[in-house]
């Protein structure tokens, strides 16, 4: 079976009927204007060709939880996350996977079943779909989508649990202290994971670009699309913010490699929902300092 892999955004498709060996006509992830078409064209891919040429690297982000992305740099490039399903930092797994990566490889399997296995999947939003399907045949899981976005999902499988509501927690597949918290914004159903045990029981959030942590690790940003540059309106970002505002969390852990807030996330998230809706709404306060003068 040939399942061909969108080589711009990652996603996985199911093998087509009408002819086994071909990609699919186009990626309806690329089309839409929060992703984008190369300038070269759609290109494919599968997962034999990908492993061949890149591998997996891991990471301890903090106790009872890893890191684990692709190198080189593959699609959005971005990186999962393995968090202790126990809810403890000091158990022994298994691990609910946060977000998902293209690619699983041989070396990659053994490693995760040798730290305990995976309890669960869940998914931010479709961007990180990839080929959850492959990783919950794999570890034999369940895979957690939100309703509002299960049909970008180009590989039905019955792995596939949709949920719906403003939350859900995990306890159910043994990952007591998990919670999804659905935010909206980026997609309809676009989702954080709270994990109250993080930050040494102070409570993390897992927010892949649903809340991007910034560039100066002191903020967070919330956006329709971030490559194509398209804002949302201030409900909608309101929004994000009343949905994770109700849950203590002290440390932000993003979708990629080092972009963590690391104390006082609440606030840093409180502060930055109010400092993009002032700008939504021409509120920005006094105006900048002026530059400074350049000496000749």
């Amino acid at each position: 079976m040939t399942c061909f892999i969108c080589s711009t955004c990652g996603m996985q498709f199911s093998e087509r009927s009408d002819a086994p060996s071909s990609p699919p006509d186009a990626c309806p992830v690329c089309l839409d204007e929060r992703q984008y078409v190369p300038r070269g064209g759609q290109r494919w891919t599968t997962l034999d060709a990908l492993a061949r040429e890149h591998r997996n690297a891991f990471q301890r982000v903090a106790p009872g939880l890893y890191g684990v992305g692709t190198t080189p740099s593959f699609a959005i490039d971005q990186r999962a996350l393995l968090v202790k399903a126990s809810g403890r930092t000091d158990a022994a797994g298994p691990f609910v996977l946060w977000d998902c990566i293209a690619l699983l490889d041989d070396a990659t399997h053994e490693i995760i079943r040798s730290l305990g296995g995976l309890a669960a999947i869940a998914i931010s939003h479709p961007h990180f779909y990839t080929t959850m399907v492959e990783w919950a045949h794999a570890f034999d899981c369940p895979i957690f989508l939100h309703a509002d976005d299960s049909a970008w999902a180009m590989r039905p499988d019955p792995s596939i649990r949709v949920w719906s509501g403003e939350t859900r927690a995990l306890d159910d597949v043994g990952a007591k202290g998990l919670t999804l918290i659905r935010c909206g914004g980026h997609f309809a159903g676009a989702t954080v994971l709270h994990w109250a045990a993080g930050a040494e029981g102070r409570g993390a959030l897992l927010s892949g670009d649903v809340l991007q942590v910034s560039t100066d690790l002191k903020s967070v940003s919330v956006m329709r699309s971030f490559p194509n540059s398209i804002p949302l309106g201030a409900a909608a970002v309101k929004r994000v913010g009343a949905a994770v505002a109700p849950f203590a969390f002290d440390k932000i852990y993003g979708g990629w490699w080092n972009r963590h807030i690391e104390s006082d996330a609440h606030a840093v998230v409180d502060r930055s929902i109010a400092r993009i809706i002032a700008h939504l709404e021409g509120n920005v306060g006094p105006d900048a300092p002026a530059a400074p003068a350049v000496r000749e």
